[in-house]
C-alpha cells in the first residue's frame, strides 16, 4: 500500500497508543550541584538549566560542568546503521553528526559538559535553475544570525565548536563565531565527497541536460552517470568550489586546526580532527584565549595570499569581507584583492583549474593548507606571527608540519593509492609556473561594469587565449533578463540559439532581482559544448566556485540598482580583454555595430542615454524575505562589502528615511 492508497481510518487512527500512554512520570534521582550561596546569588536561568541537563539524563553529579555548545549545519536523519530516514538537502551536511558526536563525546570524556545545536544549510547545486537558488546567498546572513542567538541562549557557554561544510554553511558557521569574537571558538571543516571511480565528478555530472540536448550522451549513460557521482555519502563536491575554498580559508584565517580542510567525509582522519578540534577548545578556553585574538586584520591578509595560492571561488569575495566585519576588522577590498593576486602565484592544480585536475582528496593528501603554506612562507608572503587556534603562531604550525608524521603519511598515501606525486598537485613557484599555472582572479572594470566585476582567468580555455597570455573576444550581446531564458537559448538549436562568438548578458540577476544567484548551469553546459569555448558571459549574479570559461560576474552596480549592464540590447558590440598575465581587464560596450566600434568613453555617454532593458525586474517569485535582504545589504555597501547587514549604516539608512519622509509631509502641508 502507498501513502496516496491509505485509508481515512490509517490516517486518523484507532486511539490504540493513548491505551499505554502515561501521564506522570518519575523524575531523576539525585541531587544538584548547588550550594546555598548559589541559590541565594545565581540567576534563576543558571539554576533551571541544570534541572534541564538532569531532566535529560546527564549524570546529576555533573550537570554544572562546564558548558561547551557545537553549533553546526546537520541535516537529514539518518538511522544508527547510516540508513536515511529522511535524506538532507546535500551530501556536507549529511553526516557531519558523526563529527559532532567525537567532539561532544572528547567534551564528555575531558570534563566537560557538551551542548548540540543546529541549523542545517541549501545545496546550491539542488537549487540551480530554480526559484529556490533565490534563498541561497540571503541564507548566509539568516543562519549567521541565528547560530549567534543559540550560542547566546547558553549564557554559561565556554567556548564555541562550529561543524560545518558546504557553500553557505561554513561561511554562516565563520561569521556567527567572528559575531561572538569575545569568545574560544575553533572551527570544524566537515571535508569532502570521495571522488567514484568510473563515474563523473559532481561538476560535471550536473551538465547531462545541456549534453543530451546537443546529442553528446545519451539516455543511458546520463542516468548511469547521474546515479554514480558520489564516492562516499558525505563531504562537500570533489572540486575546489566554494564549499572547499570556504574550508581552505577558514584554516588559513588560524580559526582551523592545521591540516582539517578537505578532509575525507567518513574517514578516520576525518572523525580523528573533531575529537582533536573539541581538545583545541578546551584548551583555549582554559587559556582564556577569545577568537579577537586570531582573527585580526593580518590573519585575513594571510587568508587572501592563501585563497590566491589555491585559485579558490570568487564567491569568497563575498564571504571573507562579511567575515572580517562579523569580527569587527576592515573589510578587505577589490585593491587587497588584486594585490595579493598580483604577489602570489598560483601553487595548487585542482579542479576546475587544472592543468591536472586533481580533486580535493588528492590535495588534502599532498599536504593541504600548511603544504601550500610551507612554499607562501618560503616567498616571504604570510603573517607568521598571528595567533592560531592550536594556541601558538602561524610560524609555529608551519614547524611542526615541515617535520611532521601527519605530513609524511599523508603524502606516501597520495603515492601508494593513487600514483598521484604529491610535487604535481601542490608546487613551488618554479615548478607551478613551469606547469603554466597562474594566479587566477581578475577584477575587470570598464563601462558595463564600473564599480567592477571578477572572473576566474585560470578557467579560460587556454585555445582561445593569445600568445600574449591576452583573453580577446569581441561580439554580440544576446541579453536574457532571466537565467531560465538563457539555459533554454544554450540548449536550443537554430533560430534564437547561442553560437559561437556571441555574449550572453545575463541581467536583472543580482540581489534585487534573484537575490544575486548562482548560474552554474549556464557555465557548466557551456563548458562541455564543443563550441561554448567560444562564448562569454557577462552578468551581475554570481558563479559557482567550479565555473569555467570566460564568464564575468558579480558586474557593479547592478541592473536594478542602475548598472550599465541593465541597458544593454540584443545585437549590442561587446568588447572584452583579460590580461592574465598583468591581471588586468577591461569589459566594454563599444557601439550598436561591431563594424563601427565606438571609443569606450563615447560608447558610455550612448548607454547612459537609454533606458533600462524593458525585459528586466525583479524576478515575481522573489520572496519578500529576499527582498528585505537585498535591501540591507545594499544600504550596507552591496555586494562588494560582503552582502553584511551594517547596523549602524542600516540604521543611519531608515533614520533619514523617516525625515525625509516627515519633511514631505510638511512641505506637502504647506503647499495645502
Amino acid at each position: 500500500m502507498t501513502a496516496s492508497d491509505a485509508s481515512l481510518t490509517a490516517i486518523l487512527g484507532d486511539g490504540s497508543p493513548i491505551a499505554t500512554t502515561r501521564t506522570s512520570g518519575e523524575g531523576p534521582s539525585g541531587h544538584l550541584p548547588i550550594d546555598a550561596r548559589m541559590l541565594r546569588e545565581a540567576p534563576s536561568g543558571h539554576l533551571f538549566g541544570m534541572t534541564q541537563n538532569a531532566g535529560m539524563g546527564w549524570r546529576a553529579s555533573e550537570v554544572a560542568r562546564d558548558p561547551y555548545i557545537i553549533v553546526s549545519t546537520q541535516g537529514g536523519l539518518r538511522a544508527e546503521d547510516g540508513q536515511p530516514v529522511a535524506l538532507g538537502l546535500h551530501t556536507g551536511h549529511w553526516e557531519i553528526d558523526r563529527m559532532v558526536r567525537a567532539a561532544a563525546e572528547t567534551f564528555a570524556a575531558n570534563g566537560g559538559l557538551p551542548f548540540s545545536v543546529m541549523c542545517s544549510d541549501p545545496c546550491d547545486g539542488r537549487t540551480q535553475g530554480t526559484a529556490g537558488m533565490f534563498d541561497s546567498l540571503p541564507y548566509r546572513n539568516d543562519a549567521a544570525v541565528v547560530m549567534r542567538r543559540l550560542i547566546r541562549s547558553l549564557p554559561t557557554r565556554r567556548g564555541v565548536l562550529g561543524v560545518a561544510t558546504c557553500d553557505k554553511g561554513l561561511p554562516a558557521a565563520m561569521l556567527a563565531l567572528a559575531g561572538c569574537a569575545d569568545l574560544p571558538g575553533v572551527i570544524v571543516p566537515g571535508g569532502v565527497t570521495l571522488p567514484a571511480r568510473g563515474a563523473e565528478d559532481t561538476a560535471v555530472v550536473q551538465t547531462i541536460g545541456a549534453r543530451f540536448s546537443h546529442g553528446l550522451i545519451d539516455l543511458e549513460y546520463a542516468a548511469a552517470m547521474g546515479c554514480r557521482a558520489c564516492g562516499s555519502p558525505g563531504g562537500g563536491c570533489q572540486f575546489l568550489g566554494t564549499a572547499a575554498t570556504s574550508q581552505v580559508i577558514a584554516e588559513a584565517l588560524g580559526i582551523a586546526l592545521p591540516h582539517s580542510a578537505l578532509a575525507p567525509s567518513g574517514e578516520p582522519v576525518w572523525l580523528d580532527i573533531a575529537r582533536r578540534s573539541a581538545l583545541a577548545l578546551m584548551r583555549l578556553a582554559g587559556q582564556g584565549a577569545p577568537l579577537s585574538g586570531i582573527l585580526t586584520r593580518e590573519a585575513f591578509d594571510n587568508a587572501l595570499v592563501v585563497h590566491a595560492a589555491f585559485g579558490g571561488s570568487t564567491n569568497l569575495l563575498l564571504h571573507v569581507p562579511a567575515i572580517a566585519h562579523a569580527a569587527g576588522v576592515e573589510r578587505p577590498a577589490v585593491d587587497d584583492w588584486i594585490r595579493a593576486n598580483r604577489a602570489t602565484p598560483r601553487l595548487v592544480d585542482a579542479l576546475p583549474n587544472g592543468p591536472r585536475h586533481h580533486p580535493t582528496v588528492q590535495v588534502f593528501m599532498a599536504g593541504g593548507v600548511p603544504e601550500v603554506m610551507l612554499h607562501l612562507r618560503a616567498m616571504g608572503l604570510l603573517r607568521l606571527d598571528v595567533l592560531t587556534v592550536t594556541g601558538q603562531t602561524l610560524g609555529d604550525n608551519l614547524d611542526w608540519w615541515e617535520r611532521s608524521d601527519a605530513r609524511r603519511i599523508a603524502r606516501e598515501r597520495l603515492r601508494e593509492l593513487d600514483g598521484v606525486d604529491p610535487g604535481h598537485v601542490i608546487m613551488g613557484p618554479d615548478a607551478a609556473r613551469a606547469a603554466g599555472l597562474s594566479s587566477a582572479l581578475v577584477f575587470p572594470r570598464g563601462n558595463i561594469a564600473p564599480e567592477g566585476s571578477v572572473i576566474k582567468a585560470t578557467a579560460i580555455d587556454p585555445s582561445v587565449v593569445d600568445d600574449d597570455n591576452v583573453y580577446r573576444h569581441t561580439g554580440r550581446a544576446r541579453v536574457f533578463a532571466s537565467e531560465r531564458d538563457a539555459i533554454r537559448a544554450i540548449k536550443a538549436k537554430g533560430d534564437g540559439a547561442v553560437a559561437a562568438g556571441d555574449v550572453i548578458v545575463l541581467a536583472g540577476c543580482g540581489p534585487a532581482g534573484t537575490g544575486m544567484e548562482e548560474t552554474y548551469q549556464l557555465t557548466s553546459a557551456l563548458k562541455h559544448l564543443p563550441w561554448g569555448k567560444h562564448v562569454a558571459v557577462i552578468t551581475d549574479a554570481r558563479f559557482s566556485g567550479v565555473s569555467t570559461g570566460a564568464c564575468i560576474g558579480h558586474v557593479g552596480p547592478e541592473a536594478l540598482a542602475g548598472g550599465p549592464i541593465g541597458r544593454l540590447r540584443d545585437g549590442d558590440a561587446i568588447r572584452i580583454e583579460i590580461d592574465r598575465t598583468r591581471l588586468e581587464g577591461r569589459i566594454d560596450f563599444i557601439g550598436p555595430d561591431p563594424d563601427a566600434p565606438l571609443e569606450p568613453e563615447a560608447a558610455a555617454a550612448l548607454l547612459a542615454g537609454r533606458e533600462r532593458h524593458p525585459a528586466i525586474a525583479a524576478h515575481p517569485c522573489l520572496p519578500a524575505d529576499t527582498r528585505l535582504w537585498a535591501a540591507l545589504q545594499e544600504a550596507s555597501g552591496g555586494t562588494w562589502a560582503g552582502c553584511v547587514h551594517d547596523v549602524d549604516r542600516i540604521v543611519e539608512t531608515l533614520h533619514a528615511g523617516r525625515e525625509a519622509l516627515a519633511q514631505r509631509a510638511r512641505d506637502a502641508g504647506k503647499a495645502s
